[in-house]
This record gives C-alpha cells, sequence and structure tokens, in this order.
C-alpha cells in the first residue's frame, strides 16, 4: 500500500522545497492568523487577542547566539523553506505535516487546462479555491460525509489528513456539457436523464483516458467495494453540492472528486480527498447560464478570477463589496 496520501503511488516525489519568503507559513497552535485582520482561537473568532494562556509557568526567554530572545509563549511558524515537500502538481503542493498521519496543502495561483498544455498564473486564485473549497468540506463534515480536510491553516494552506489516493477522476454529470456533449452529440446545457458517474484514470501522460469499473478491478486500481464506496461518496456530494449551489442561484452541471484510502490503525474507509471549487466543478448563473468556473480559463472567456469571486460572495465566504484580493502581505502570489 502507497504509504505517502494525497498523491497517486506512481507520482510521488521527495524533494527539498525552495525558499518561499511570501509564505505565512504553519502555525503549530490554536492561534491563527486568517488574513483579514481577526485571529482565531479553537475555531472562534476575535479582533484582538492579549490572553495569555491560563495558569502558564513562568519562563525564561533563551537568548539566540545573534542576541534575539525566544519567546516560547508565541506561536511557532515553520516557514515553507524549511518544510520537506511531498508531491507538487499543477494547481497544489503537498508537504510534510505537523503530526503523523498529516499534510499541508497549498494552493498555487496556477490555471491549467488541457493537462497543462494551456497555462498561466492568476493572482489570487490560490486564495480563494483554498477558500472554496475549505467551506465545502466542512459542510461535507458536518454532515457526516467523510473527508481528508482537518482545518484551514491561512489563506493559502489547508491541514490535510494522509491519505492514498485512488487513481481515479471521478465525475458526476447533471447537465450535459464538456466533452460528455462532445461525445455523445447532445446541446451542451441539455439536463440529463438522471446523474451519470464516470471514471477517468489519473494519467497526464495518457489524458486521463475514461475507463469502466472492468478496467478499474482488472488493472487493480479499486476494489469493487471500494468502487461501491466511491459511488456512494459521489451520490452523497452531488446531492449536497446541487443543494448549496442551487441556494445561491448557481447550477451544479458537474464535478470532479478524488478519494482515497484513509488508513486508521488496522482499520481503512474512503473518504473524499483533493479539493472541490470552481476549478473542479462546473457552475453555472440560473438564470443567464453564464459560467463561473474553469471554463472561463478553458474557452479563453476572461474574468475567471471575478467568476470564482461571484461564487465565494454568493456563499457567503466574501462580503458583498470586498473586492478580489489578490496582492498584498496575505494574498501572495503563489
Amino acid at each position: 500500500m502507497c504509504p505517502v496520501s494525497c498523491i497517486p503511488a506512481r507520482n510521488r516525489q521527495i524533494n527539498n522545497c525552495n525558499l518561499a519568503p511570501d509564505c505565512l507559513g504553519l502555525v503549530d497552535c490554536a492561534l491563527q492568523y486568517d488574513g483579514l485582520g481577526s485571529i482565531h482561537v479553537g475555531g472562534q473568532h476575535s479582533r484582538f487577542l492579549s490572553r495569555a494562556p491560563a495558569a502558564a509557568p513562568p519562563r525564561t526567554s533563551t537568548l539566540r547566539s545573534h542576541g534575539i530572545p525566544m519567546d516560547f509563549l508565541k506561536p511557532r511558524y515553520i516557514p515553507m523553506s524549511r518544510r520537506r515537500r511531498i508531491y507538487e502538481g499543477k494547481a497544489k503542493v503537498l508537504y510534510e505535516g505537523p503530526e503523523p498521519g498529516t499534510l499541508i496543502q497549498h494552493f498555487k495561483d496556477d490555471a491549467t487546462a488541457f493537462n497543462a498544455k494551456k497555462h498561466q498564473v492568476i493572482d489570487g486564485k490560490g486564495v480563494l479555491n483554498n477558500r472554496i473549497s475549505e467551506y465545502v468540506f466542512q459542510h461535507l463534515n458536518d454532515i457526516g460525509v467523510p473527508t481528508h480536510f482537518i482545518r484551514r491553516l491561512n489563506m493559502r494552506e489547508q491541514l490535510i489528513r494522509e491519505v492514498e489516493i485512488i487513481p481515479l477522476e471521478v465525475v458526476v454529470r447533471n447537465t450535459a456539457a464538456g466533452s460528455l456533449a462532445q461525445r455523445l452529440g447532445i446541446e451542451e446545457g441539455t439536463q440529463l436523464p438522471r446523474s451519470i458517474i464516470e471514471f477517468y484514470y489519473k494519467n497526464d501522460a495518457l489524458n486521463d483516458p475514461m475507463v469502466s469499473e472492468e478496467h478499474i478491478t482488472a488493472f487493480g486500481w479499486a476494489t469493487p467495494q471500494e468502487i461501491d464506496d466511491v459511488m456512494a461518496l459521489a451520490i452523497r456530494v452531488n446531492d449536497f453540492l446541487s443543494g448549496l449551489f442551487l441556494g445561491v442561484g448557481i447550477r451544479l452541471v458537474d464535478f470532479k472528486m478524488e478519494c482515497g484510502r484513509l488508513w486508521e490503525n488496522e482499520m481503512m474507509r474512503i473518504v473524499v480527498a483533493d479539493e472541490i471549487s470552481p476549478d473542479s466543478c462546473r457552475l453555472w448563473d440560473i438564470k443567464s447560464n453564464e459560467k463561473l468556473d474553469k471554463d472561463r480559463f478553458r474557452r479563453d472567456l476572461g474574468g475567471l478570477l471575478e467568476a470564482y469571486t461571484e461564487v465565494a460572495k454568493r456563499l457567503g465566504i466574501m462580503g458583498e463589496n470586498e473586492p478580489p484580493r489578490g496582492t498584498g502581505p496575505v494574498l501572495v502570489k503563489g
């Protein structure tokens, strides 16, 4: 079994990461700055924080060799330059986590299409995807859908559980669009008789070919029981996302998700992994059919950051008058 999570064994590589001084780093305690002028303490919001830990024993500061005192009561940050990079994909980087069985998932600003044949860096995209994916995964956790998500660390990073990724992209389609419309000659926007689940083998060199359950079991990518578990999760996620987006005037046309094996001692269960964001969903405005997803980049429509921002605002993640934040000391280019 692959011991490293969130990446297929065939793609796994371990490198020393390069210096990235603009990263906020990891807060290795319950005190986190969210980049919006607030501090999180155990999941609560406070505009200012001055409270020291209760009944803390007196400690003396220790001087480093250069004479700067070390305050052991302050939260410990782990800069990106000191983390071990586990894997880098087209839109995310995985770093070693603070505890065994955890990883840090960093969202980049890269926009890619057609297996990275088309590529552009869009300042602020990673921040929006991180916030939207956090919102979706937290709600999935709340309704009992198992995921790899633990919590958001800062504007670009999440703490996630280490899972063994099943090398399949699971696509759930509610409306004809994209490759389905092209393959079957169906007019884009046609409502399907029922939701359709498709599987694609994760292999960029082969352009992620569509595969059947027979392929999956024959080549050992997943067992029949695991396929059943993945499909059950896909149906639950589709039901939740369809209702979530419908409530804010957005149609969920289709979406892609990935699953992984989460090992807990000798027990294993299938969980939702990777991300769920406008990068992995087709989202259309119900009234106008305006595209609010990565098709704006694929089809050279422009306005990708504005579309993602609109999704975040409708979900209540961003304030109505809050502009897209792609620059500044927190929202940095990946």
